[in-house]
């Protein structure tokens, strides 16, 4: 019986944790790290072993690999139902796998530089772990609505004017692309009636011709919400700015955030415009492409022409989204599963990377010996006096070989986000670049545009942090910084990941293109949504074995 409702964990988990810990008092900053990071090594644990439950239909997605959960006991498609597959699976792991790290380096200090720090981030945690594992769309909204709510919190945590104005830009954006995915759910419910997905998925086939272009133009409208959240040229002009005014493990978890975006609109429109989507198949795929495009484009100049490490590791986010977005529109397209495949092993690993890049920026750019003196610019600002301040001093160790240990977890971070072997970038762009070339479903010029704009993308992140890491580690004349091991820490365990998935590449690759796969058989999950029995129809029996 527990097993049956380990799909729900990874969301009841950070929310009851998130709101136990809004009854302590803000000086118990320490039973609040320790609760949190319980709770998130939890959902991890939990996140492995349904990676491996879906994992159990072989390695071509098949159903038996899914899994579905009732909430209510109500049947699909009046209820809401919670779906677990390969790309479900895989993101939760992927969550966990960067909160975890970004939770330990706040506990440096950036958890007690205001209120409610640890509740905000396991809320974060309940939208993320919601939006991969709901089934409807009204849903994704609501756990869209839950993380962003979170993260408005998150990002203004702390002070400066710089801070403050980005996170106002940030929650006008959102609040605006919230609007919009309100106005499409609404266009798609009062054309189809209803909002699950797998009903969508078998209604769109057989749509009558007079209805399909207010479904198009519904899907449209909710497709520019997903895009904004994606960070997608042209609406993306809100988020360097964003990103690198966030605070370091904020930012690191804002890595993660964008490819919400991603997730929502692949899932949806291999769902929905797959091959199964019938006068409807491989509807925007060529937009999706050109966004792409433009997106990897916008990222690559923008890490030329940025002066900061922090506005790079925003563009980096930008050029990862991009390259998913547009393999996105070559693989609705019919461009084929292997593309899909390598872009998804690429996105965990860029993922992971920008994560860690965002954690080196604080203490690459430290000069004032420690994390007192930035603590004391918010204490008074969130009523936290000099006797809180002693309660607490740095946490940890400083480390020796500072500018050593920092240089070669940036040389990483880049050599990763560059796309040079041996790491995961340069894995994930080879199999991507492979079936691109190869793909004969398209205008060969266009293929050939991506693959030159993937070169590039890793060219110009070569250069442009090259250029930071020389001003920063040969070029300054600064005293050494203070770093604690907290701080480090995180990112050689990022690190440690990173090195693991490049060692185990054809595991992953192996995995994901079982995901691929189990992402154009629309059939299977439409078919597991509605033959789902509900536990009063289920027998006695088979009650007792689960």
């Amino acid at each position: 019986m527990i097993s049956e409702h380990l799909i729900i964990a990874p969301i009841l988990i950070p929310f009851v944790v998130g709101a136990l810990m809004l009854l302590y008092d803000d000086r118990q900053r320490g039973a609040k790290f320790w609760l949190s990071l319980a709770s998130t090594a939890a959902q991890l644990l939990i996140a492995v072993e349904l990676v491996v439950r879906a994992k159990i239909g072989g390695d071509i997605g098949d159903a038996e690999g899914m899994s579905f959960y009732l909430l209510g006991d109500w049947p699909a498609p009046f209820g809401i139902v919670l779906v677990l597959d390969r790309l479900a699976a895989m993101m939760l792991v992927l969550t966990a796998l960067l909160a975890i790290p970004s939770l330990v380096y706040a506990r440096a200090g950036w958890g007690r530089q205001g209120p409610h720090y640890y509740s905000l981030f396991q809320f974060l945690l309940v939208g993320l772990n919601g939006a991969f594992l709901t089934g409807d769309l009204f849903n994704l909204f609501v756990f869209f609505e839950i993380l962003l709510a979170a993260s408005y919190g998150l990002l203004l945590h702390g002070s400066g004017q710089l801070r403050v104005r980005a996170g106002l830009h940030y929650i006008a954006i959102n609040l605006a692309a919230s609007l919009l995915f309100l106005i499409g759910v609404s266009l798609i419910y009062g054309t189809t009636g209803t909002l699950n997905m797998a009903h969508l998925a078998n209604l769109v086939a057989s749509m009558p011709g007079e209805d399909r272009p207010l479904l198009h133009a519904a899907i449209a409208i909710l497709a520019v919400a997903f895009l904004v959240k994606a960070g997608s040229w042209p609406l993306n002009f809100w988020l360097p700015t964003a990103y690198m005014a966030a605070a370091a493990p904020v930012g690191a978890m804002f890595a993660i955030m964008t490819k919400v975006g991603v997730y929502a609109i692949l899932r949806l429109s291999m769902l929905v415009f797959g091959e199964t989507g019938g006068a409807s198949a491989g509807f925007g795929s060529g937009i999706l492409i050109m966004l792409g495009m433009f997106t990897v484009l916008f990222g690559l100049l923008g890490i030329l022409a940025s002066q900061g490490l922090g506005r790079m590791a925003a563009h980096s986010v930008l050029i990862s989204s991009g390259t998913v977005l547009g393999i996105t529109g070559f693989a609705l397209a019919g461009g084929g599963q292997a593309m899909l495949s390598g872009a998804l092993y690429y996105m965990i690993g860029s993922v992971l990377a920008t994560g860690a890049l965002f954690l080196l920026i604080e203490p690459m750019n430290r000069e004032d010996g420690g994390i007192a003196a930035m603590l004391a610019l918010t204490a008074d600002a969130y009523g936290i006096d000099d006797a809180d301040m002693e309660e607490e001093p740095d946490v940890g160790l400083a480390i020796p070989a500072t500018m050593a240990v920092l240089g070669g977890c940036f040389a990483l971070c880049v050599l990763m986000l560059a796309g040079l072997p041996p790491l995961p970038g340069f894995v994930g762009k080879i199999a991507m670049i492979q079936p691109l070339i190869a793909q004969t479903a398209l205008p060969a010029g266009l293929a050939w545009g991506f693959v030159a704009l993937l070169i590039l993308s890793g060219l110009a992140t070569l250069i442009g942090m090259a250029r930071i890491g020389i001003q920063t580690f040969w070029a300054n004349d600064v005293p050494l910084p203070r770093v604690l091991a907290l701080e480090i820490a995180p990112v050689i365990a990022i690190l440690l990941i990173l090195g693991t998935i490049s060692f185990k590449a054809e595991v992953m690759l192996r995995y994901t293109g079982g995901t691929a796969h189990a992402l154009h058989d629309t059939a299977a999950y439409a078919y597991g949504v509605f033959a789902t029995p509900r536990a009063a129809d289920r027998p006695a029996d088979e009650e007792a074995q689960q």
